[in-house]
């Protein structure tokens, strides 16, 4: 909480004005796409890697395919859209509110490292391994191998590729 309090501050800062308003918009809804993005596909993925483990409720596997749809047709929307905010933004003329968006999602990486790797000493909680069912660190095989990472090198060439081909009518 204490780092998204002190980024929201740092946005609110940038937005004095009315352009300056549609920036921090535009910045804050690259990072809520993202984290849709990353929700929509974890279903499929949870259900390669741990699709024996007990659940309250399943997924029917047509709506977990639907969210992959979802998932992408929003980075679509992410990449061509971005351009709609570099006419009405007055910060766009200094930098594009989709790159400012991406480098604000990226500085979560070394919050992620910190607590991971040096707060909790890369070790999962107890507690998440016991409500799944697992014993000491063994998270079990990784059945989905390569795929999450493909989705994601899939989902950059989309937002970049939309970026680049959609035009604002002059």
């Amino acid at each position: 909480m204490w780092t998204d309090l002190g980024f929201n501050l740092i946005l609110l800062a940038i937005a004095s004005d009315v352009g300056g308003y549609f920036f921090v918009l535009a910045v804050s809804n690259v990072g809520y796409i993202i984290f849709n993005f990353l929700n929509l596909n974890a279903g499929w993925i949870h259900r390669i890697d741990s699709g024996h483990i007990p659940r309250p409720w399943k997924a029917p596997t047509w709506l977990i395919g639907l969210n992959v749809v979802f998932a992408f047709l929003a980075l679509v929307f992410m990449g061509a859209g971005a351009k709609v905010w570099q006419v009405v933004g007055a910060r766009a003329d200094l930098i594009n509110p989709l790159w400012a968006g991406l480098i604000f999602a990226a500085l979560i990486v070394p919050v992620f490292y910190y607590r991971h790797y040096i707060q909790d000493r890369g070790k999962l909680p107890a507690d998440a391994l016991t409500e799944l069912g697992l014993r000491g660190q063994d998270l079990g095989p990784r059945k989905a191998g390569m795929l999450p990472y493909v989705t994601l090198a899939a989902g950059v060439v989309v937002v970049l590729f939309c970026n680049y081909y959609f035009k604002l009518p002059a």
